[in-house]
C-alpha cells in the first residue's frame, strides 16, 4: 500500500539529502515535487493546501535552513504534520457502553466490503474475549441475511434478522441480552448510490436506537470520491469514525490520507486484504512512517507474535543448529510465514525495504506458490524429506510429476529449502540480527 506516494517521497528526501545547506529555493523545489506526489495521490487538494503550508512554514524557519542535517529536519515536520492529517477527532478506539451489549451500526455503499467488514470486526472482538451478534439490518437486498451467515460461520458467530431493519435490530439485541454477548454489531443496508431512502432508514435508526459506534465503512479505492459519500452520511447519521477497506489494493492512499481530516473523524480500522484476520486496528503514526519509507516494527512485531508459534519456533531453532533441519521443518516455516499475511506486506514494514526492493525486484510469495512448494514436498519419499542432498536427476523427475509441477520448480524449492536452513543457521548464533529470507 502507498506504493506510488512513498516512492515520491523518498526521491524528494533523497534530493534534500544532496544539499548541505537549504535555501527558500530548495524547499520550494521540494515542496512542488510532495504538491504533484500528493495530487497523484488522489489528496483532497484542500488537504493538501493546508498540509503544505503549515510544512513550508515551518521549514524556512532558521533553525532548519542552517540545520546540519536539513533534510531530516525536513521529514520530522513532513512526518508530524502528516500525522496531524491523518488524525481525526476523537478516539481512534472502539467504545463499549457501561453496561452491555454495545450497540455498533455499520454504514456505507454497497460493494464498499460492509458485510465483511462486519464479520471481521466480530472476529476481532472474539480475539479480546468479547462475543458479539451479528443483525442482517438490509432485508431488501436478495439474500443479504445468507451471505452474512456463511461468513459468520467461519467465526462461530450468530446471525439475527428480522422483517424490518428496527425489527431486526430489536432482535439482536434482545439475543444478545439472553445470550450474553457484549456487542451487537449491525450490517444496515446499502445502495450502489447514496439516495435519501437509505438514508432516511439510517437516520430512523439512529432516533430509535442508542448506537454506540456508527462506523463509515469506505473503499479506499474510491479516493476523493469517498469524500463526497462520507459527507452524505455525516449529514444523515452521527458518525462516530471510519473503517477503510482494501488498503492492500490501494497504491496511491488518497482516501487514508484525506478521509479523517475532512471529515473531521478518526479512522479506527482498516481492511488489509480478502480473509477474515484481515483487518486491523488503525495506527496514524505507524501508516505515516510506512509512507515516509520509514518502515513499521510494531505492526510487524504484532504480527509475528501473532503468527508464530513460540514452541515451534525454538524446535526450528534447535534443529538448525544441530544440522537436523529437514524439508518438512521448511514446509512447517513456510506456513508460519504465510499466516503472518502477504509478504510483500509484511517486507515493507522493514525500515529501508523499498530501497532493497528496487534492486531485487518484485517479491510474490501467495497461496499458489505455497501449495506447490507443499505438492512437491510431500511428493518426496521420508528418506528425501530427511536428506534432500541424496535428491538428483531421475528422483526430481519423479517428484516434478508426482506434484505435477516442473523439475525446474523442485529445483528452486531445494535451493530455498537450503537458503533457508543457512540463514537459521546463522541466527542461532549469539547476537545475530534478525533477517527475513526473500523467496
Amino acid at each position: 500500500m502507498f506504493e506510488r506516494l512513498r516512492e515520491r517521497f523518498e526521491g524528494v528526501l533523497g534530493f534534500l539529502r544532496k544539499k548541505g545547506k537549504l535555501s527558500e529555493k530548495d524547499v520550494d523545489a521540494a515542496l512542488r515535487q510532495i504538491r504533484l506526489a500528493l495530487l497523484e495521490a488522489d489528496v483532497h487538494y484542500k488537504v493538501v493546501k493546508e498540509l503544505l503550508g503549515r510544512v513550508k512554514e515551518r521549514a524556512l524557519s532558521e533553525d532548519v535552513l542552517s540545520s546540519i542535517s536539513p533534510a531530516d529536519q525536513v521529514l520530522k515536520i513532513l512526518y508530524e504534520e502528516l500525522l496531524g492529517v491523518m488524525t481525526g477527532e476523537g478516539s481512534s478506539r472502539l467504545s463499549f457502553a457501561p453496561e452491555p451489549p454495545s450497540l455498533y451500526m455499520l454504514v456505507g455503499l454497497q460493494g464498499s466490503g460492509k458485510t465483511t467488514t462486519a464479520v471481521k470486526l466480530a472476529n476481532l472482538l472474539k480475539k479480546e474475549g468479547r462475543r458479539a451478534v451479528l443483525v442482517a439490518a438490509d432485508v431488501k437486498r436478495p439474500a443479504a441475511k445468507e451471505q452474512l451467515q456463511v461468513l459468520a460461520k467461519a467465526v462461530g458467530a450468530s446471525v439475527v434478522g428480522g422483517k424490518t431493519p428496527f425489527d431486526a435490530v430489536s432482535r439482536g439485541i434482545d439475543f444478545a441480552r439472553e445470550s450474553g454477548c457484549d456487542v451487537v454489531i449491525v450490517d444496515s443496508a446499502g445502495r450502489l448510490h447514496v439516495d435519501e431512502e437509505m438514508l432516511s432508514e439510517l437516520r430512523e435508526l439512529g432516533k430509535r436506537f442508542s448506537f454506540q459506534e456508527v462506523l463509515l465503512v469506505i473503499d479506499s479505492m474510491m479516493g476523493q470520491e469517498a469524500l463526497k459519500v462520507g459527507s452524505s452520511f455525516m449529514e444523515a447519521v452521527n458518525l462516530s469514525g471510519v473503517i477503510l477497506t482494501k488498503l492492500d489494493g490501494d497504491a496511491r492512499g488518497g482516501a487514508a490520507l484525506s478521509v479523517a481530516h475532512v471529515l473531521g473523524k478518526p479512522i479506527k480500522f482498516i481492511g488489509t486484504g480478502e480473509k477474515i484476520d484481515d483487518i486491523e486496528p488503525f495506527h496514524a503514526d505507524r501508516i505515516v512512517s510506512r509512507i515516509l519509507g520509514m518502515g513499521d516494527v510494531a505492526t510487524l512485531v504484532e504480527r509475528i507474535s501473532a503468527s508464530i508459534d513460540e514452541e515451534k519456533a525454538k524446535e526450528l531453532s534447535r534443529k538448525a543448529k544441530k544440522a537436523e533441519f529437514t524439508m518438512e521443518d521448511m514446509l512447517e516455516y513456510l506456513r508460519q510465514m504465510r499466516d503472518m499475511g502477504p509478504l510483500d506486506q509484511i517486507l515493507e514494514m522493514i525500515p529501508g525495504f523499498s530501497k532493497l526492493k528496487k534492486k531485487i525486484g518484485d517479491i510474490n510469495v501467495g497461496e499458489k506458490e505455497l501449495k506447490h512448494i507443499e505438492a512437491i514436498i510431500l511428493s518426496m519419499t521420508p528418506e528425501e524429506r530427511r536428506r534432500p542432498e541424496i535428491i538428483k536427476g531421475s528422483r526430481k523427475k519423479r517428484i516434478a510429476k508426482g506434484s505435477g509441477t516442473s523439475v525446474q520448480l523442485v529445483n528452486q524449492v531445494l535451493k530455498q529449502y537450503n537458503e533457508v536452513r543457512n540463514m537459521l543457521k546463522k541466527l542461532s548464533k549469539p547476537g545475530a540480527r534478525m533477517k527475513l529470507p526473500f523467496f
